[in-house]
């Protein structure tokens, strides 16, 4: 950051608007994170994993939690809509290793959102007889437009959309409680027996990793947050501890009431718990699950927009992507190229390679960002910062992302 408080290679004219605290920020991290994940990855975890899905959730909570602690502080240092390649810049002085975090970002996120499109539009399926890829596409139509309205009314809608995607979640717990009452006679098979289930539940892992990819898109939003040194970090922790106690409970209510085999694949997995723990209205529960996998289609647009804008005033984009619109203070073009993208990618390719794909991408991405800390604690040790990780999270955040990759590899 400049003197100023700019970013490098800023430019003149109208900027993003500051506008958000920290509870919209919360749950406009956990609409990304939940939208990402639960509502759709439950049975393809459950189909590596079987019993030991819960277990595969907490582990990757875990992970992440590393690896927030590292972008907590990252953002507390360099608050800017850059994010991880402002990071990996001031770390290393390399701008094509910048260049290179964050063009790999930009498509990670892209196909994301492209997976995440493609989960919504299977439950658009239990309303709509509707091919998958035209479902997904009307989707990402819709909420590319929502988020080129503007940030603080898209943000709005994303904590609306949020708080509605949690009740839905809450609601699968309270109906498919009373399977819980075998806990204690079935406890044992939720813990792998032998190393095969353990190299299945750590399959499950790095697919459930995806779940949580969303905490970090909270760093983009630096320019677009009132006080973002303080506000930010505190978000990104509270966002990924919140997801990771949903995420077990929810997935344990799964694995319970129905056996992970049925759930593996299913388009609509948690439609089929509700059905089997004898609730006959699936299809109201649906459209939650729409709008939640929805909502995440919209905060991935949004984040790619706001990481085009980030690289362009630092120069590591044309300039053309840093103009910000003058009615709607937003990265318009940006916002518009992001969401064709997208809307491109659901025609091609399969749930299941966007997924690993999207995966190993952002576990590259969080290896080096975990090292630019690392890096940084040493050449410029900070006593002032809101948050700080301790010396050990870094390396260790950076060593779990590589054995997650290795993991996946080794499958």
């Amino acid at each position: 950051m400049s003197e100023s408080g700019d970013p490098p290679h800023s430019t003149r004219g109208p900027e993003l608007k500051r506008s958000l605290g920290l509870f919209s920020l919360v749950f406009y991290g956990l609409g990304t994170i939940i939208g990402a994940g639960i509502y759709v990855l439950v049975g393809e975890v459950a189909g590596k994993a079987g019993m030991a899905a819960p277990l595969s959730f907490l582990t990757a909570g875990a992970i992440a939690g590393l690896t927030g602690l590292s972008y907590a502080e990252l953002v507390a240092r360099h608050p800017e809509a850059a994010g991880e390649t402002a990071y990996v810049a001031e770390a290393f002085g390399t701008p094509w290793l910048s260049q290179l975090t964050g063009l790999s970002l930009i498509a990670v996120v892209l196909i994301a959102a492209a997976s995440i499109a493609k989960g919504s539009a299977g439950y658009l399926q239990e309303y709509v007889p509707i091919s998958q890829w035209l479902g997904a596409g009307i989707i990402v139509v819709l909420f590319t437009i929502v988020a080129a309205v503007g940030v603080t009314e898209s943000v709005r809608l994303a904590v609306m959309m949020t708080v509605l995607e949690i009740g839905g979640l809450l609601f699968v717990v309270a109906v498919g409680s009373p399977s819980l009452g075998d806990l204690p006679a079935r406890a044992v098979e939720l813990v792998p027996a032998d190393f095969g289930a353990w190299t299945g539940m750590l399959a499950g892992v790095f697919i459930a990793f995806f779940a949580f990819i969303g905490f970090d898109t909270l760093a983009n939003m630096a320019e677009e947050t009132r006080d973002p040194a303080k506000t930010l970090p505190r978000a990104i922790l509270l966002a990924v501890i919140i997801s990771t106690l949903l995420y077990g409970i929810v997935t344990l209510v799964s694995v319970m009431t129905v056996p992970p085999a049925e759930l593996a694949g299913n388009p609509a997995p948690l439609v089929m718990v509700l059905t089997r723990a004898g609730f006959e209205w699936g299809r109201p529960f649906a459209a939650i699950a729409i709008l939640a996998t929805a909502n995440g289609v919209m905060i991935e647009v949004i984040l790619v927009a706001r990481l085009a804008y980030g690289m362009a005033r630092r120069g590591l984009l044309p300039q053309w992507f840093a103009s910000v619109h003058p009615r709607t203070r937003t990265p318009l073009r940006a916002t518009l190229i992001a969401g064709g993208t997208v809307l491109a990618l659901v025609v091609a390719i399969p749930f299941g390679v966007l997924v690993q794909a999207t995966s190993t991408v952002v576990l590259a991405v969080f290896t080096l960002v975990n090292l630019s800390l690392w890096r940084l604690q040493v050449k410029r040790p900070r006593a002032d910062l809101a948050i700080r990780a301790p010396r050990w999270v870094p390396p260790l955040a950076a060593f779990s992302c590589l054995g997650l990759i290795a993991a996946q590899l080794l499958d």
